[in-house]
């Protein structure tokens, strides 16, 4: 039997310059900060959907499409497709895998703003009072009575898809299908270098797993999971805290770049569901699914300080909580 779901969330897309890519190809894709460095708190809320929460598409002033969340957010280069759009985007961004149903007739918000002005949310709001899109907000989070309103003008395609959401089991994480995709490019890279000694290339390459050289050098420095106390290397991974696809070949070798973890924990580590402090306290990601962390062994309830690091280890700590790590939601609607 499914778990029970929960809480769906409602969320609101600007698309004018990737409509037709997004949509078409499901996904939603935002870099991780402006171009000035600084923080964005509309790419910032991609750390925050959850696979069940809907989506409401805006283009060309129309809301022109719904979506159901897919995965979590997750890392992955810049769309091929945007081509020059965004051109002072970082190359590595957030994005999040959507099934889009498209309308056979698109609202105007702004024909409706009697209605809708009134449950505008007071921070992030999408749109202007007189119902104006905000060029300045790419993802930003809806309130449930906002949403509810949209759907009803929108009619029953609007409402069988939040239907079809509220059943769906959640309980799953589902791997990022441009994660995979990433990965599998940066691994075809990697095995094509002949600048690397044969040598140098097979062990870049497992340790892509967190096994072979990669794990003999974590093993110098940790001895057991930093979270279940398993202690036995054949039922442990050596897990990379600057992810194998962001780093390059040397940091991919790096023993400090590495924990000991056993395998499920090296994939909520890699995912961004937790993280480490520099101290060793444990922290658990707001959208991670308590229940199955729990079958997991790793109930948030009891997780231990999992104890000090290395200042090379500290530093590449740094990078999974700025980059990786799923972070504590922006706002209260």
């Amino acid at each position: 039997m499914a778990e029970q779901k929960s809480r769906m969330r409602y969320w609101w897309v600007n698309q004018n310059q990737t409509y037709r890519h997004e949509v078409s190809g499901g996904y939603l894709w935002s870099p991780k900060r402006k171009s000035n460095d600084r923080t964005n708190p509309f790419y910032e809320f991609m750390r925050e959907v959850a696979p069940g929460d809907i989506v409401f598409s805006f283009a060309e002033s129309r809301i022109k499409a719904i979506g159901i969340i897919a995965s979590h957010g997750y890392e992955a280069p810049k769309p091929i497709e945007f081509g020059p759009r965004g051109a002072s985007w970082g190359v590595i961004g957030w994005r999040v895998d959507v099934e889009f149903r498209e309308f056979a007739h698109a609202i105007r918000p702004s024909d409706y703003m009697d209605r809708l002005g009134p449950l505008l949310p007071h921070r992030y709001a999408p749109l202007r009072p007189d119902g104006r899109g905000l060029q300045s907000v790419y993802l930003t989070a809806l309130p449930d009575d906002f949403a509810m309103a949209l759907a009803d003008l929108i009619g029953q395609q609007a409402h069988t898809v939040i239907q079809e959401s509220r059943v769906a089991d959640t309980g799953v994480i589902v791997p990022g299908r441009g994660l995979v995709e990433w990965e599998e490019q940066e691994l075809n890279r990697v095995k094509d270098d002949q600048t690397l000694t044969e040598t140098t290339r097979k062990a870049v390459v497992q340790a892509r797993r967190g096994q072979g050289l990669f794990k003999q050098r974590v093993m110098q420095i940790e001895t057991r999971c930093r979270l279940t106390g398993v202690d036995r290397p054949e039922f442990l991974r050596a897990s990379h805290c600057k992810p194998w696809r962001d780093a390059n070949n040397t940091e991919r070798l790096d023993g400090e770049n590495g924990l000991l973890l056993t395998p499920d924990a090296d994939h909520l580590f890699d995912r961004g569901f937790l993280t480490f402090e520099d101290r060793g306290g444990v922290v658990i990601s707001p959208v991670a699914h308590k229940p199955s962390l729990v079958r997991m062994g790793l109930d948030p309830d009891t997780l231990q300080n999992a104890g000090g690091f290395s200042q090379g280890q500290r530093d590449y700590l740094a990078f999974h909580r700025a980059n990786v790590f799923l972070k504590a939601r922006l706002s209260d609607l």
